[in-house]
């Protein structure tokens, strides 16, 4: 079920976190979604979808309904989400909440997913860096969001995503995504023009200060994630985070 995942209680008055990227194994969808597919919107049987939310929440020690989603857009928007508000999904690439009470979701296929923290204050995101949200600049929304609301002391985890020898584009794509990161200028397997988003992506927190884990893996390579680029039909993956409320507040 899950690729990678931390949980680390909180200590004295500093917030803990639980934090997470799935992987396809453990759930029960059949075919192109095979098994741990979360996202609604791929045409998977949708009962397979909720049941496979189910699985993620209670391992999460939550209930499938304080799960929290966006409806990606390739941009930069962000809302805000909490156990009190149930608009369901909302149009945006960054989710945030200070809420221990929901986890937080992004689902990707090839983009880079990147879970946010902030130990101090109480602070968490989930943000959807595909190449359009990278070079508009999703990253720093993400961050300016964090920090509006008092976050000072952020730390990062980034996850697998598809990889700059996977990832041809034509040369005025790549000349793009050079712009707003030099670390994304890369080359494919056969040496064209290529991409590495997540590169760019981390170039851009370290920029700011951020602490960043990088975890390796891609997905078009990696046929234990969901690739869109290498299936074309497929399900999706997801990067999780929950605040763990401060030892003191026990």
């Amino acid at each position: 079920m899950f690729r990678w995942r931390e949980r680390e209680p909180g200590v004295g008055p500093t917030y803990g976190v639980d934090w997470a990227f799935t992987d396809r194994a453990g759930g029960v969808s059949a075919g192109p979604y095979d098994s741990l597919n979360l996202g609604a919107h791929v045409n998977d049987d949708p009962g397979a979808v909720s049941r496979n939310r189910g699985r993620v929440a209670q391992a999460f020690e939550l209930d499938a309904a304080d799960l929290r989603f966006m409806r990606q857009v390739h941009g930069t928007a962000v809302a805000w989400a909490s156990s009190k508000l149930h608009a369901g999904e909302q149009d945006a690439d960054v989710l945030i909440t200070d809420d221990p009470d929901v986890a937080l979701v992004v689902l990707v296929a090839d983009c880079t997913p990147i879970l946010l923290l902030d130990r101090t204050e109480g602070l968490v995101a989930a943000a959807h860096a595909g190449r359009v949200g990278f070079t508009t600049g999703v990253v720093g929304a993400a961050l300016e969001a964090l920090r509006d609301r008092g976050a000072r002391d952020i730390e990062a985890v980034v996850g697998p995503s598809v990889c700059p020898r996977c990832y041809e584009v034509p040369a005025d794509l790549r000349e793009e995504a050079a712009e707003a990161s030099p670390a994304a200028y890369s080359v494919s397997r056969t040496g064209t023009p290529a991409i590495d988003v997540a590169a760019g992506v981390v170039d851009h927190l370290q920029a700011a200060g951020v602490a960043v884990t990088w975890l390796s893996g891609c997905t078009r390579e990696d046929k234990t994630l969901f690739s869109h680029r290498r299936d074309g039909v497929s399900g999706r993956f997801a990067g999780v985070i929950r605040l763990l409320p401060p030892e003191d507040a026990a």
